[in-house]
């Protein structure tokens, strides 16, 4: 173990690129390193990857940054970015970080930059898979004492590249042998993450160090549910419509169950390449509702008022959604994924996406048990930020 570092670089382009746009998971994982980093003692700075170069934030800019993500307030686009186009909110975070950044530079300039401006023993934390490229790593190494940490969600797009965007797989494959042959310690979100990532490795005969620490799920707060045309006992299925998520076995079920079937709300925005079913919820049943675009205390406020969230995901880094429900009491039905298995032990009802039957009988069931006000509590406190926090920065 080395003596701690003077100062800390988070890299925040993710934040930054995705600047007024709805927090995915990756999204709320960046911010929560930025919110926790802004609390320790060692001085903060920000890296931020921009279409003009590279800028360099100090603790106010990073401060700063975060009170725009947590308010969704942006500035104008400035002038470079209007002659550059692109995505509005993008243009407008790209123009609030220059006016914050302490340093520009074009890209051949960013090991000068950090080498000028920060100080010996900066650790470098990367949690958005975005940014970590030959540049660089070629750049931070170049400050004097520099350790450099990255989190990796999941090596899903290896694993299961049928369900990624056409050269998905090929760009993450070059991001992951950068990061086991690069980072000094791979942080990832579950002993799962971490089997998956040193299998992999070992195509480049790299044996990264690696710690393993959940994820920090926050109290799940619920608001107003929105009203509707659905009524108890109504389930929940919570993550945007990709073909991974197999949203199609719900359909199938629904289909099964016909005019018997309880409701179903559907909370997420459409993905991509999942056409078919995008079909068929446009000609769905009366008992098949769609949501988009809720906020959080809504989408909170209908799944702990549900009989239960079903979660069919055919393949998950971490399952955020079974964890939030679990959070709030409610049962949970989801695919045998070694990671739910990992974090939320016995609590849901475990079932193969390719056992109906048992999906149909464990809908059936919780649908009746709600209506007899017979749902059983549950008792799941969940992972925390601060034991998160705790792993991480005693390794980096």
């Amino acid at each position: 173990m080395t003596s701690g570092p003077s100062a800390r670089l988070l890299d925040l382009t993710r934040l930054i690129r995705r600047a007024d746009r709805r927090m995915t998971g990756v999204d709320r994982v960046e911010f929560a390193y930025l919110e926790h980093l802004l609390t320790v003692p060692e001085p903060l700075y920000g890296l931020v990857r921009t279409s003009l170069g590279y800028l360099l934030l100090d603790f106010s800019g990073c401060a700063a940054v975060h009170e725009r993500v947590a308010q969704g307030t942006w500035g104008p686009v400035d002038l470079p970015r209007r002659l550059h186009g692109g995505n509005t909110g993008r243009r407008q975070g790209e123009a609030d970080a220059r006016r914050l950044a302490i340093a520009r530079c074009l890209p051949p300039g960013l090991g000068r930059m950090l080498r000028r401006h920060l100080p010996e023993r900066t650790h470098y934390l990367n949690t958005g898979h975005s940014n970590l490229t030959a540049r660089v790593l070629r750049a931070v190494r170049q400050v004097s004492g520099m350790r450099i940490g990255v989190l990796v969600h999941d090596t899903i797009p290896l694993d299961f590249p049928q369900y990624q965007r056409a050269g998905t797989a090929r760009k993450f494959a070059g991001f992951l042998q950068r990061l086991v042959q690069n980072a000094d310690v791979v942080i990832c979100n579950s002993a799962q993450t971490r089997g998956d990532v040193l299998r992999h490795a070992a195509r480049w005969q790299a044996a990264p160090s690696c710690v393993v620490a959940h994820l920090g799920v926050p109290l799940p707060v619920p608001g107003v549910a929105p009203e509707g045309p659905w009524e108890a006992p109504y389930f929940v299925a919570l993550g945007t419509i990709e073909p991974r998520k197999n949203h199609a076995l719900l359909l199938d079920l629904w289909d099964e169950m016909g005019a018997t079937a309880p409701h179903l709300v559907i909370l997420g925005a459409r993905g991509w390449e999942n056409h078919d079913v995008f079909a068929r919820l446009d000609r769905a049943s009366p008992r098949v509702h769609e949501l988009s675009g809720l906020q959080d205390g809504a989408v909170f406020a209908l799944l702990a008022q549900s009989a239960g969230l079903l979660f069919p995901s055919h393949a998950e880094g971490y399952g955020l959604p079974p964890v939030e429900a679990a959070a709030l009491g409610v049962p949970v039905i989801c695919s045998d994924l070694a990671v739910c298995r990992e974090v939320l032990g016995n609590i849901p009802i475990y079932a193969k996406v390719t056992d109906r039957y048992l999906w149909r009988q464990s809908i059936i069931a919780l649908a009746k048990s709600q209506q007899t006000d017979k749902k059983q509590a549950l008792e799941f406190v969940p992972p925390d930020w601060q034991t998160h926090f705790n792993i991480v920065l005693r390794s980096i």
